[in-house]
């Protein structure tokens, strides 16, 4: 048996473990790296830590420390009460304003994982606050952040767009960002509908009062002030507290100071293309300085099961770099004499790799994979280039990527473990659906 067949059906034992065993699929994944890596791949501790994702345990502490101090101060309760004015109390509107939101975000220019770090706290406090699934707010920023990611000024815009001309093949700058776009729209409104959306439309809209303190009924307030209950009028719910309630709407020096500092790291990661895991660590212990009393919980409540898992699956998954068995599985696919099913097994090969590996390092080793059959005229470049993107961009959802790490990170008062296995789930589909559905659509009529 080769190595690169022993290294995937330890993969697959580790989830079988993790799934049966409820133990931490992370911790499994660094006893397992240490084994294949030091058994079957010949590699000392450095190659083994050669895949430890660094930059991802960074973003994963700082940004859950900063907004875990922004919740404890109130802050996040202010946003969320802020935009529901916004959108005049239709909270349906809000998963599609995070959607545009990240979208924005990354089509000018931030890196995926940056506009998610920024936007998911919020849209998923929001979700905690309002009863919305959080599934649904978690996969509305993730896909919304894919939808703009292709822009031709976008970083992934500009990496595949550069591995194209590269590789010498025809490229389409704008059919490459508009099939990112299209099909992470259409991902986002069928999720949208499954997932409750529907309902959140027929509830009408929310009546903030000036007082509110934004939890739901029988509830406490952030600091601690139980609520009288909601009263229904017509299709508008005014939310009544106790008039001792500290009202959310007020804006004091701690919560001013923390949304200058959440300005502060959009303004750093967009503008100055600093780290956004390290300016939140920054601004987190600025903050913690200032008030340590608002922030005397925050360090423990830094989602630290999740960065085990998160950093465990990904330091296997460097292993598997290392030794090789990415580049072999892609190989092996390249080299089949048909190119309608070459081009499909990539597709699924992008994916799958792409929901536990970096989905830019993924396209630029399958690109030049595609180029053999491309070359032959049988397949469109356009469309194929446009369909690995979105294949292995869209999976992103899985919470073994960095941004599906960042939404199961970022989710306030929830069963981690459960909405752990819901985005797994979620993730598992997308893997399964998504390359196939793109392939009919962008490959088989052979665009470009």
């Amino acid at each position: 048996m080769s190595p690169e067949l022993i290294s995937i059906l330890v993969l697959a034992v580790v989830f079988v473990i993790a799934t049966t065993r409820s133990v931490n699929m992370g911790a499994l994944a660094f006893a397992a790296a240490f084994a294949v890596g030091t058994l079957v791949a010949d590699l000392d501790a450095d190659g083994i830590f050669a895949g430890f994702p660094g930059d991802l345990f960074v973003v994963l502490v700082g940004v859950t420390y900063l907004f875990a101090i922004a919740r404890a101060n109130g802050t996040t309760d202010w946003l969320v009460h802020a935009s529901i004015r916004l959108v005049r109390g239709r909270v349906a509107l809000i998963p599609w304003v995070m959607f545009a939101l990240t979208g924005a975000l990354t089509a000018i220019g931030a890196v995926s994982p940056a506009a998610v770090a920024i936007v998911a706290p919020i849209a998923l406090s929001f979700a905690a606050r309002y009863g919305i699934s959080p599934l649904l707010m978690g996969a509305m920023v993730v896909h919304g952040a894919q939808a703009g990611g292709f822009s031709p000024i976008s970083i992934y815009g500009s990496i595949v767009n550069g591995i194209v001309e590269r590789e010498k093949l025809p490229g389409n700058e704008v059919a490459l960002f508009l099939a990112s776009l299209v099909a992470n729209l259409v991902i986002a409104a069928v999720v949208f509908v499954l997932l409750g959306g529907l309902k959140l439309w027929a509830q009408g809209a929310v009546a903030v009062t000036e007082e509110e303190d934004g939890t739901s009924d029988g509830g406490t307030s952030p600091a601690g002030t139980p609520t009288t209950g909601t009263a229904t009028t017509g299709t508008t719910t005014a939310v009544a507290v106790r008039p001792e309630a500290p009202p959310a709407a007020r804006l004091t020096p701690a919560r001013v100071a923390t949304l200058l500092s959440l300005v502060a790291l959009v303004v750093a990661v967009l503008a100055f293309d600093l780290d956004a895991g390290l300016t939140a660590i920054t601004l987190a212990v600025v903050l913690s300085t200032a008030w340590p009393a608002d922030s005397r919980t925050a360090v423990g409540e830094i989602a630290w099961p999740t960065v085990l898992l998160i950093c465990g699956v990904l330091t296997y998954v460097g292993v598997l770099d290392e030794m090789g068995t990415i580049t072999w599985a892609g190989e092996g696919v390249g080299g089949i004499g048909v190119p309608l099913l070459a081009a499909f097994l990539l597709c699924y090969i992008g994916a799958l790799v792409s929901a536990f590996a970096s989905s830019v390092g993924i396209m630029g080793a399958l690109i030049p994979l595609a180029v053999p059959f491309l070359a032959q005229g049988e397949i469109g470049a356009v469309g194929m280039v446009a369909a690995l993107a979105v294949s292995a961009t869209v999976v992103d959802v899985s919470p073994f990527s960095t941004n599906g790490a960042l939404v199961l990170a970022a989710a306030p008062d929830v069963d981690r473990e459960r909405f752990f296995r819901q985005l797994m789930v979620y993730g598992g589909i997308v893997v399964a659906a998504v390359p196939a559905v793109v392939w009919l659509v962008l490959v088989v009529p052979g665009w470009g």
